[in-house]
């Protein structure tokens, strides 16, 4: 099922949170939802599911969510992991979920299972801890088996195995045609769940792409080599790729961008110059979403408020 989410709007008084923000999120891939601090995702994902008033539209496959007859089977959300009544049981919050969507008993007890939460199907919700609260949320949000997963910081609380199992768990989602959304501020993490990355900052989209295209767009992606004659082949590299490709990184190593290691081995070569390492370097996912979303920070480090 594809979400498109088109002029996406909303304000707190004079504050801008959502700025006419539109974008896709296609079935059978994971696409992470990223940004800084403040930047609009969790109120985007209420918007998106019409929680918050506010202008624009989204349609799940091509109509809003109330023509659908069964929104629970469209789209499954978790934006809080302690939105549950206190005082009613994990097992009893489930069972009332399934009866609204239509949804056997039988499938309670199996996400029950598959979500780890058997000790704690009879306790209140009131006295989880946050990992078992994402537990029962994620429970929640995937109880009649939806198209959509929309899931809003889903692995905070949770011990390295559970997020390692969240990962395969909703790539595996995905791979069976549904649409998945996720956002989180773990992104050595997103960086191998998410195939596609929706970024924004200030409310406003700053890339919609795979993760290897706004990877390989980073600037700090170069090409690393060392030499005995580093002075010489400094000047070999500057004379044929610029002075602006060219970095001294230590004693005996260059910092080369925009150039693949065949082209920089190349310049090498035809100089006569020894190579002791030629390494191609690869910005993470994690540098290039610093990188991009620089100017919509609201601090610097060693500074004040921006």
């Amino acid at each position: 099922m594809i979400v498109t989410a088109s002029n996406l709007h909303k304000t707190y008084g004079r504050t801008v949170a959502v700025d006419d923000l539109s974008f896709q999120v296609r079935p059978g891939q994971v696409t992470g939802f990223l940004g800084p601090n403040g930047s609009g995702k969790s109120t985007t994902l209420r918007l998106m599911l019409s929680l918050d008033s506010g202008r624009g539209v989204t349609l799940w496959d091509g109509k809003p969510l109330n023509l659908h007859a069964q929104a629970p089977k469209v789209v499954g959300a978790h934006l809080d992991a302690k939105f549950f009544h206190p005082s009613r049981s994990a097992r009893a919050h489930l069972r009332m979920l399934a009866a609204a969507s239509r949804t056997s008993r039988a499938r309670v007890e199996e996400v029950i299972s598959l979500m780890g939460l058997e000790s704690v199907a009879k306790k209140k919700p009131k006295g989880f801890s946050l990992g078992m609260g994402q537990r029962l949320g994620l429970a929640t949000a995937i109880l009649a088996e939806p198209e959509v997963l929309l899931l809003d910081e889903p692995a905070n609380g949770l011990d390295p195995q559970s997020i390692h199992w969240l990962r395969d768990y909703l790539k595996y989602y995905a791979s069976q045609g549904r649409t998945v959304l996720v956002s989180s501020h773990l992104l050595s993490e997103m960086e191998v769940m998410a195939d596609h990355v929706v970024v924004i900052a200030r409310g406003r989209l700053l890339a919609d792409e795979s993760v290897e295209d706004l990877v390989n767009r980073s600037t700090t992606n170069d090409v690393l080599i060392r030499s005995p004659r580093v002075d010489e082949l400094a000047a070999a590299l500057t004379e044929e790729l610029g002075p602006d490709a060219v970095r001294l990184e230590s004693p005996d190593a260059l910092a080369v961008s925009d150039a693949s290691t065949d082209r920089v081995g190349d310049i090498a070569f035809r100089h006569g110059l020894p190579v002791a390492e030629l390494t191609k370097r690869t910005a993470s996912l994690e540098q290039a979403f610093l990188e991009l979303t620089e100017s919509g920070q609201d601090f610097r480090i060693g500074g004040g408020v921006a």
